[in-house]
């Protein structure tokens, strides 16, 4: 993918999955499916209860990964890897709404934010500036079968 297709991609509203270094009794890394946001030229950002294991694997490693993929065919993947450069606790209002609506109708993100009050004011932002990128579109590769 181009630099901008790639940015682009990573801009949608894709479910993230989040890996993290986890040296805990050689568990691996950590995967975890997350929501995300993104701008094109600018850093990812997750949020997470300030005390789940997330973030305090995060803290420990200061950085993390992120890959997003197209599951419809042709396939689309883009994976972002780069340094925690900013941790905003407690996560600010706006971005919590932000995100919500990313990924949610005007009224159903009204009712989670609702519903999930009270757990989603121990979350804190973690913002993340992408330093490698993988990306692959396999739209090409699908054109050779078509015919």
């Amino acid at each position: 993918m181009s630099v901008e297709d790639r940015e682009e991609f990573l801009a949608g509203p894709h479910v993230g999955i989040l890996g993290v270094d986890d040296p805990r009794d050689g568990a691996g890394p950590l995967l975890v499916p997350l929501w995300y946001s993104y701008r094109p030229g600018g850093l990812v950002t997750i949020q997470t209860g300030r005390e789940t294991i997330k973030a305090r694997l995060i803290r420990d490693a200061g950085r993390f990964s992120l890959c997003a993929q197209d599951e419809s065919a042709p396939y689309r993947y883009v994976s972002v890897e780069g340094p925690v450069v900013a941790v905003e606790d407690p996560l600010p209002p706006a971005e919590r709404e932000e995100l919500a609506h990313r990924y949610l109708d005007a009224d159903t993100a009204a009712a989670y934010l609702a519903a999930n009050e009270p757990q989603l004011a121990d979350d804190v932002l973690i913002r993340m500036r992408p330093q490698r990128w993988r990306t692959a579109d396999f739209a090409a590769f699908a054109k050779e079968f078509e015919q």
